[in-house]
């Protein structure tokens, strides 16, 4: 067997699967095209195994088999993957993916009040109880967080 044509037909299949890596914008075209790499590695793996003679018998093809449990587990996680983003945007399209998480949003400081450090409030009236968030006038909430933020 010439093992020109199944290399020179893995350079295709592996170079068609970069060229979509690289172009295409819908995640689920980018998931075909990263599985047409691994289909050309097996293929080049199947080939060497049967054109080079090596000390482990069948050994690429026990890696093809291998590579093909992989492939598996990469779909399985990737599609998890994309209908979890198509449930958040309702679109599939990988430029419009945030790659940074957004920065926290800065709460407004509250004016300072002594003692409130040390576990006392310095303010008459109020119930400085640990797990009291009421004081004198009835209302809830600390001073330095409103009610809408517990």
């Amino acid at each position: 067997m010439r093992p020109v044509i199944p290399y020179v037909t893995a350079a295709l299949l592996f170079g068609l699967g970069v060229y979509g890596v690289l172009r295409r914008r819908n995640a689920v075209l980018v998931l075909m095209a990263v599985e047409l790499m691994l289909n050309a590695v097996n293929l080049i793996l199947v080939t060497a195994d049967t054109t080079v003679r090596a000390q482990l018998p069948h050994g690429g093809q026990v890696f093809a088999l291998f590579v093909i449990v992989l492939a598996a587990a990469e779909i399985g996680v990737g599609l998890a993957i994309v209908l979890q983003l198509y449930r958040l945007r309702a679109s599939v399209a990988v430029d419009e993916v945030p790659l940074t998480e957004r920065p926290p949003t800065a709460r407004p400081a509250g004016p300072a009040v002594a003692g409130v450090a040390a576990g006392t409030d310095a303010r008459p009236g109020t119930d400085s109880r640990p797990g009291s968030a009421t004081g004198t006038d009835g209302r809830s909430g600390s001073a330095d967080r409103p009610e809408g933020e517990r």
